[in-house]
């Protein structure tokens, strides 16, 4: 897809587009020729020529009003990309009260406030670009997989598919499609600090290279190339889906390879 322009006319907003998953799809959408902001807490990793606006996705107020500058700034909202997250590592044992009420505020009340403020103007662009308005949200492989130590962070990204689905039902009327992509383990700097964490954080690597059959950890850029192709106009006929990037850890069942 290199040299397309299919976003050429449109403008995006990226949460959590100053690094990782989210700077990748931001520099993408600007190579596809979309005007994009990006929202962050911080912003100093956002990409060369994005619209910066600092904001915390827990903060309704905050959030609201930087949507709205983003609409202004870019002329409309025709794609917003939700992909503001934390990680959380452990069983139901081992967080207290407080640390699900924060991963969940974020990964899930966070994607909401999004939604809801950036709702409006979406519709207001659906008018003019049949097919070309949607939401698209980072999800996760936990949310479709049983993956120890992960109990908190996977209630939350399941939580992110079923609002997927039912945002997918509540307003394919109104033009505006709503997807989701869930990543494998992925080399972001999330879990560059994991593994930083890790005994051994090279025996660590290892073992989260091996648990995805290609055999080694998803790229930013593979991920937001799955996002942008959903947000694009050529997935107009595609809502309500969500989107295994994960190196076939869904999916496939290998034997244990021979020695």
């Amino acid at each position: 897809m290199t040299g397309t322009r299919d976003f050429e006319g449109m403008s995006a907003l990226v949460t959590g587009g100053a690094s990782g998953i989210g700077a990748a799809v931001a520099a993408l959408l600007l190579e596809r020729g979309a005007r994009v902001a990006v929202l962050d807490r911080e912003t100093a990793g956002a990409p060369e020529g994005t619209l910066a606006l600092k904001a915390d996705v827990t903060d309704d107020g905050a959030v609201r009003d930087a949507v709205d500058r983003a609409a202004a700034e870019l002329g409309g909202l025709h794609t917003l990309v939700s992909n503001a997250g934390i990680g959380s590592i452990g069983t139901v044992e081992d967080n207290a009260d407080d640390e699900w009420t924060r991963v969940l505020d974020i990964n899930v009340l966070g994607m909401v406030r999004t939604a809801r403020h950036a709702l409006p103007h979406l519709r207001r662009a659906a008018a003019d670009r049949p097919g070309a308005v949607s939401i698209t949200q980072t999800c996760s492989i936990a949310a479709t997989a049983g993956l120890p130590q992960r109990a908190l962070y996977s209630a939350s990204k399941g939580a992110v598919l079923s609002l997927t689905l039912a945002m997918a039902a509540d307003h394919v009327r109104e033009g505006v499609r709503v997807n989701c992509v869930n990543p494998g383990t992925a080399d972001t700097p999330w879990i560059g600090r994991l593994l930083g964490q890790a005994d051994d954080p090279a025996a660590e690597r290892a073992a989260l290279n091996a648990r995805q059959p290609l055999g080694r950890l998803v790229s930013a850029d593979e991920v937001a190339a799955a996002i942008v192709y959903l947000a694009s106009p050529a997935a107009a006929s595609v809502t309500g889906t969500a989107l295994a990037v994960d190196g076939g850890m869904q999916g496939l069942r290998l034997r244990p390879a021979a020695d």
